[in-house]
């Protein structure tokens, strides 16, 4: 993790999607966050002019924690309100276009 984001621009994390998970596929969430969650500790040594993504819902204290998903370096409330407006430009998009693409449907 250390050396993936080293010197950084952007750190995206992602959510670890537990109620997916009929099996335990990580020993325990508090050892997935030691290993690979976003700190600002981490972010500080290792990606210090980072921003950082998440695209929601976060598990907090687990991939993110909270100082660094509310904090100046966080633009996770702009990439999630930005997410709704464009799926629904390109389902607009593509209902647009249906029947114009060579071959048919899109």
């Amino acid at each position: 993790m250390r050396e993936g984001i080293e010197g950084a621009d952007v750190v995206m994390c992602l959510r670890l999607q537990r109620e997916r998970m009929s099996r335990f596929y990580i020993p325990s969430l508090e050892e997935y966050s030691r290993h690979y969650g976003v700190s600002e500790r981490l972010l500080r040594q290792h990606a210090p002019d980072a921003v950082v993504l998440h695209p929601g819902p976060m598990n907090r204290g687990v991939e993110i924690d909270s100082d660094v998903a509310d904090g100046a370096r966080s633009l996770v409330t702009l990439q999630v309100g930005s997410g709704l407006a464009v799926r629904m430009a390109i389902l607009v998009t593509l209902a647009a276009t249906k029947g114009t693409v060579e071959g048919g449907a899109v």
